[in-house]
């Protein structure tokens, strides 16, 4: 005899898509570039803990890879990862 199995209210709750707020302990240097200001801040191989797609190069930017992660200032809610090299690169891909 089987009894039902129940998912639990904390299995059940819908996943919340709002993206993380960003985390304040790193640094972040602003840039300049032909399409505008950005603020840039590297991430360390120790503090890639998740896998993103770079907008450069739209390959993964895989747990564990140092690399850049990119915004406007005050659109920190639509920053992207991305590769060092495709973000170094990106302004000659145009």
């Amino acid at each position: 005899w089987s009894v039902p199995h129940l998912m639990s209210p904390r299995k059940a709750r819908r996943r919340d898509e709002t993206p993380a707020p960003l985390r304040t302990a790193g640094w972040a240097a602003e840039e300049t570039h032909p399409d505008g200001e950005w603020m840039v801040r590297p991430i360390t191989a120790e503090a890639a803990v998740k896998e993103y797609r770079c907008p450069g190069c739209q390959q993964e930017v895989r747990v564990g890879l140092a690399h850049i992660v990119a915004w406007r200032p005050g659109e920190e809610s639509h920053r992207r990862h991305w590769h060092t090299p495709c973000w170094r690169a990106r302004d000659r891909r145009r």
